[in-house]
C-alpha cells in the first residue's frame, strides 16, 4: 500500500471515529428523532390504509349496484320476451352481460384490496408494537442516564466536600496551634512581669500564710475565741477616776 493510500485510510478512519463519537454522544437525540420519523411514517401508512378501505368499500358498493341492476334487467328482459319484443330483450341482455363483466373484473380487485388491507393492518400493528417497545427502552435509557449523571455529580461533589473538609480541618489545626503559641507567650510574659514586680514572691508568701496582713482561718477562729474587751475612751475635760488604792 502506498503512502497516499495509507494516509487516505487514516483520514477515513479518523473521520469514521469522529463521526461515531458524535453519534454516540447524541444517541438519545438521534433515537428520539428516529421515533418521530417512524411515527410520521406510521401516520402516512394509516392514511394509505384509510384510502384503500374507502376505495374497496366504493368498489363493493358498485358491485352491489351492478347486482341490483342485473336483477332489474333480468326481470325486464323476461317481460320483453313475454311480449315478443326480442330485440329489446337482446338489448337488455347485452347490458346484463356488461354488468356481469364488470362484476367479474372487480371481484378479484376487491379481494386483492382486502388482502392488502390485512397485510397493511398487520404491518402497522407490528410497527406500532416495535415503536412502543423502543420508546419504553429509550425512556429506561434516559432514566439510567439521568441517574448516572446524578451519581457522578454526587461523587464529584463528595470528593470536593472531602477535600474542603480536609482543608478546613487543616486550617482549624493551624488556628489551634497559633492560639496555643499565643497563650504560651502571654503566660511567659506574665511570669516575667510577676518576677520583675515581686508579685510571684508575694503569692508564695501569701500561700504560706506568712505575708503581713494575711489571716488564715485558724487566726480568725483564735481571734473570735478571745473574750470581748471594751475599751473606754475618756472625753476631753473629764477627769479620770482615781484608782482604788486597795
Amino acid at each position: 500500500m502506498s503512502m497516499l493510500s495509507k494516509l487516505s485510510a487514516l483520514f477515513r478512519g479518523t473521520a469514521h471515529d469522529a463521526a461515531q463519537s458524535v453519534v454516540d454522544q447524541n444517541a438519545l437525540k438521534i433515537l428520539d428523532q428516529e421515533i418521530r420519523d417512524a411515527d410520521t411514517a406510521q401516520g402516512k401508512a394509516r392514511d394509505d390504509l384509510a384510502g384503500l378501505v374507502a376505495r374497496r368499500r366504493m368498489a363493493e358498493n358498485e358491485m352491489t349496484s351492478f347486482r341490483d341492476q342485473i336483477a332489474k334487467y333480468e326481470s325486464s328482459a323476461r317481460s320483453a320476451l313475454g311480449q315478443g319484443k326480442t330485440d329489446l330483450a337482446r338489448e337488455v341482455a347485452v347490458r346484463i352481460a356488461e354488468l356481469e363483466t364488470e362484476i367479474g373484473q372487480r371481484g378479484p380487485m376487491i379481494d386483492g384490496m382486502k388482502e392488502a388491507e390485512t397485510r397493511l393492518r398487520t404491518a402497522i400493528a407490528s410497527t406500532d408494537t416495535k415503536i412502543e417497545t423502543l420508546r419504553r427502552e429509550i425512556d429506561i435509557v434516559k432514566v439510567n442516564e439521568s441517574v448516572q449523571r446524578a451519581q457522578t455529580s454526587v461523587a464529584l461533589q463528595s470528593a470536593g466536600a472531602h477535600s474542603r473538609i480536609g482543608s478546613a480541618a487543616d486550617s482549624l489545626q493551624r488556628i489551634k496551634q497559633r492560639q496555643a503559641v499565643q497563650e504560651e507567650r502571654l503566660r511567659v510574659g506574665q511570669e516575667l512581669e510577676d518576677k520583675r514586680t515581686g508579685a510571684d514572691l508575694d503569692a508564695k508568701l501569701k500561700e504560706a500564710g506568712i505575708l503581713p496582713g494575711h489571716s488564715s482561718a485558724d487566726d480568725i477562729l483564735a481571734r473570735l475565741s478571745q473574750p470581748d474587751v471594751t475599751v473606754v475612751t475618756p472625753r476631753i475635760g473629764q477627769a479620770t477616776p482615781d484608782k482604788d488604792p486597795g
